[in-house]
């Protein structure tokens, strides 16, 4: 096991909540990481949101202030970890400038996030730069730390090829070994980064169909009530198929008796009421320790972790870009 190795991880703040598709897919294995010895630096990136909501930015601050909440609530300790946001680092604008200046125009038309972020905006028309640049600038986040590796889940790992070439690239370019290859850290249990929405879709803000860990123990309640099941199961006695409902999936996730149930529901000897009943129960008292850690954080406190998790991360950027600098030479 290694130990004592740095660690970039960030998630954009287009949205004030994190659901428990973010904390299972993501946010659960950065703190998995961190107990482990990590140095990890959990990063909320701002300018990254811009590429969608540059029309509408004014809610972006107050976003980073409550998924940094998410952050701690769930178990990002601020003495092991810096948290902090990414326009309060500078240098992450530097480098991604300097690598837009040696990145080929045909290694971002191919990233796979690019056609799926157009989807996005609607039209090439209103399609900013930044869509395009965005995998440069990902690419610094990164690289700006010189991690041992990005925790990140196996179908995602292509998004982030791009940063290694990148990397390489300035190495050869430059005559340096700077920038070495980050590793890909894939949580060992997958299931967890596939957490559907409650309608069996991806779980989605605009499909609103999520769980937050913000929502309190009646919204969690409400939501599950409405949740997806079996459509040909009426009666309790018809057979279910928890593969396709929403609440046995949530089951599996969280229930340390999910085969049973799921097989009694199979044999048509347990309803969807009962599924639903249980799963509220045991789904909110999975999320009260978040909950409450939450609700005891104040902005004020918040902001005072977000500023010294930046004077954190600047200590290691700056020391990155003097490197940087002196392998292009450019005056210091």
């Amino acid at each position: 096991m290694e130990h004592n190795k740095r660690i970039l991880s960030g998630m954009r703040s287009t949205n004030p909540k994190l659901h428990i598709g973010n904390y299972e897919g993501a946010l659960r294995n950065w703190v998995d990481l961190q107990e482990q010895g990590y140095e990890m630096y959990c990063m909320i990136a701002d300018w990254h949101a811009l590429t969608t909501m540059f029309e509408d930015s004014s809610v972006i601050g107050r976003n980073c202030l409550e998924v940094a909440k998410d952050y701690v609530s769930a178990g990002i300790d601020p003495g092991k970890s810096a948290v902090f946001v990414q326009s309060n680092v500078k240098e992450h604008a530097e480098l991604h400038l300097l690598f837009s200046m040696t990145t080929p125009l045909g290694w971002l038309e191919r990233v796979p996030t690019y056609k799926e972020k157009q989807a996005d905006i609607g039209g090439t028309e209103r399609e900013p730069y930044g869509l395009l640049g965005y995998p440069v600038l990902q690419t610094a986040d990164i690289l700006l730390y010189r991690p041992y590796g990005v925790p990140v889940g196996r179908d995602q790992a292509p998004h982030l090829e791009i940063g290694n070439d990148i990397g390489t690239r300035f190495n050869r370019l430059f005559s340096t070994d700077l920038f070495q290859p980050y590793k890909y850290m894939i949580p060992e249990d997958e299931n967890r980064a596939k957490v559907p929405g409650l309608d069996m879709r991806k779980m989605s803000k605009s499909y609103d169909n999520c769980i937050y860990l913000s929502d309190s123990a009646d919204e969690t309640a409400a939501k599950v009530k409405s949740a997806f099941t079996t459509p040909t199961k009426i009666k309790l006695s018809d057979p279910g198929i928890p593969e396709g409902c929403a609440v046995c999936q949530y089951l599996k996730l969280y229930s340390p008796n999910w085969e049973s149930q799921w097989q009694e529901d199979r044999d048509g000897v347990r309803g969807c009421m009962q599924n639903k009943r249980e799963l509220i129960e045991i789904l909110n008292e999975y999320l009260r320790p978040i909950r409450e850690k939450r609700a005891s954080i104040s902005d004020d406190d918040i902001r005072d972790i977000l500023h010294h998790g930046a004077e954190r991360a600047r200590v290691v950027a700056s020391a990155t870009m003097e490197k940087v600098r002196s392998a292009m030479g450019l005056l210091p």
